[in-house]
This record gives C-alpha cells, structure tokens and sequence, in this order.
C-alpha cells in the first residue's frame, strides 16, 4: 500500500538554519532516498518551495477563484513529502519515523487511496 509522508515545519525556523546544516539535511534525504529504493519502498519525494509561493484554488458554482497562499494561518507549513510503499501503517510509521527532518518536523501519515481508472 502507499502512503504519502506530508513533512510540515515552521519555514522561519526551518529557513533560520545555517547553510550547512540546511546542505546536510540534503545529503541525509538523498541517502534515506536510496536506502528506500533498496528496500523497493520508495516511490517519490519532493521538498517544496516556501508556502508564500502558492496559490489557493476554489471552484464554487462553476467559478474559478484563486488566491495566493497560504491561505490558513498556521505556524507550521508543507515543506515536502514522501511517498512511500509499506505493508502497514505501523511499517509505514518506522519509515516516516527515519525522514532526516522528522526530529525538527511533524510528519502527516495518511494511505492512500486505490483507484481504478474507468474503462
């Protein structure tokens, strides 16, 4: 089953950090990156760019509305995300467990849903 890791750290922080701590947590995600891809669990992670750079999308009764983002206030943001192939949530917790940021973030587990496309 996959689930996706959603990682939400609070970016003043997060971004306060030196450089080479910043590049360290780089090197350390490449190399959980691999250590899943071994193990056949990786399917694909991404870092995001800082909340301020999104857009809010709402379509209400046929219309469009969008707004720049974040559009809730909260103290932590989505920095990144994994998603990942695990047997259980409990497996999947072990993994989650080992994202090089966890002990600085909070880390969403949610499975995903099985869809089947139509026709």
């Amino acid at each position: 089953m996959r689930y996706l890791c959603l990682i939400h750290w609070d970016e003043e922080k997060a971004f306060d950090r030196l450089p080479a701590e910043l590049a360290g947590f780089v090197a350390a995600h490449r190399d959980f990156n691999e250590t899943l891809a071994a193990k056949g669990q990786y399917v694909a992670s991404q870092p995001l760019q800082k909340a301020a750079t999104a857009a809010i999308l709402r379509v209400r009764n046929g219309r469009i509305d969008v707004t720049d983002g974040p559009f809730i206030e909260t103290k932590e943001q989505i920095a990144g995300f994994y998603l990942i192939d695990a047997e259980t949530l409990a497996d999947a917790i072990e993994i989650a467990g080992n994202i090089p940021v966890a002990p600085l973030a909070t880390i969403e587990i949610r499975p995903c849903r099985d869809c089947v496309a139509a026709g």
